[in-house]
């Protein structure tokens, strides 16, 4: 491969190249990634199929090998013995930076600990476009990746986090998180972490991209409205969490803004389990569907946790 810049020697036998990919429009390659795209000989993608497009798009002609999360630490030495035998490799994921909550942390640290040369060619991150835009702070943030997706589980992760003093000093919490879980998370933040201050940043980059801001409760019940489509990173900024209080945390997991509905579901005389379905129909997440209406259950109208 022909030298394109300081940290890249003429001879790149051996080298690994983490590479940056477009988190939805392909115009935010740059023309260092696709000038080591179209050079290695073998590139290594989290789905091959994905970035067929992507990798003719760039007119290169690599080998393509998978590189994912079930097959990570096979296809890691499978690629260091690549790198052995002379051949330049470049690694990439579906969307975004290779090891930020995706595969390459793995062939990255074998790769050093065998000697070999591994060059980073920057570009989109979706945790930094989001910070970006949020318009809350950033001079402090701690990025979390994706919270559990057992609710048991993923409570703790938060209390955790709101327990810890570094928290209470300002700093940032940046999640990733699916459609199918980002109201149910909203809620539990309100919950654990109180009226903490939120950015939903979602479809970063493509044709409909879009920041929200507010309270992690506006936000919950904003999406009971109107699901969202696509992952999001969530931005909390965590200067106006309180601690969670042991003594009053089991009734603030259930409250929910929901509740009312299924209390008015249940004072019809709808069953319980037909209270469930009818909020999921009207696009209530299953988890929260049976949080609120175990809520309207115990506890009288009106009665706050």
């Amino acid at each position: 491969m022909p030298a394109t810049g300081g940290s890249e020697p003429g001879d790149s036998r051996g080298t690994l190249y983490v590479v940056a990919t477009p988190i939805g429009n392909l115009d935010d390659l740059s023309g260092r990634a696709v000038r080591v795209l179209a050079d290695v000989d073998v590139v290594a993608c989290e789905d091959t199929r994905h970035s067929r497009a992507l990798l003719g798009r760039v007119g290169s002609l690599a080998r393509r090998i998978a590189h994912h999360d079930h097959n990570e630490r096979a296809s890691a030495q499978g690629i260091v013995a690549l790198l052995d035998g002379g051949e330049s490799v470049a690694l990439i994921c579906d969307a975004g930076t290779p090891s930020i909550s995706d595969p390459g942390m793995s062939v990255v640290e074998l790769a050093r600990e065998n000697g070999h040369r591994i060059v980073a060619v920057p570009g989109p991150s979706a945790v930094i476009a989001a910070l970006s835009v949020a318009g809350l702070p950033t001079d402090r943030f701690s990025f979390e990746g994706f919270l559990p997706s057992a609710a048991g589980k993923r409570r703790a992760k938060l209390r955790s986090l709101a327990q810890a003093r570094r928290l209470f000093g300002g700093t940032t919490l940046v999640f990733y998180e699916s459609p199918a879980r980002l109201a149910t998370t909203l809620e539990e933040i309100a919950s654990i972490l109180g009226a903490a201050e939120v950015a939903l940043c979602r479809e970063l980059t493509k044709v409909h991209e879009e920041v929200l801001r507010g309270t992690a409760r506006e936000l919950a019940t904003r999406l009971c409205a109107q699901a969202p489509r696509g992952e999001a990173v969530l931005i909390v900024d965590t200067r106006g969490a309180m601690p969670p209080d042991p003594r009053s945390e089991s009734a603030a997991e259930l409250d929910s803004p929901w509740e009312p509905r299924a209390r008015e579901l249940l004072q019809a005389g709808v069953g319980e389990r037909e209270a469930v379905r009818t909020l999921r129909r009207e696009g209530v997440p299953k988890e929260s569907a049976r949080s609120a209406v175990a809520a309207a259950k115990t506890r009288p109208a009106g009665e706050r946790a």
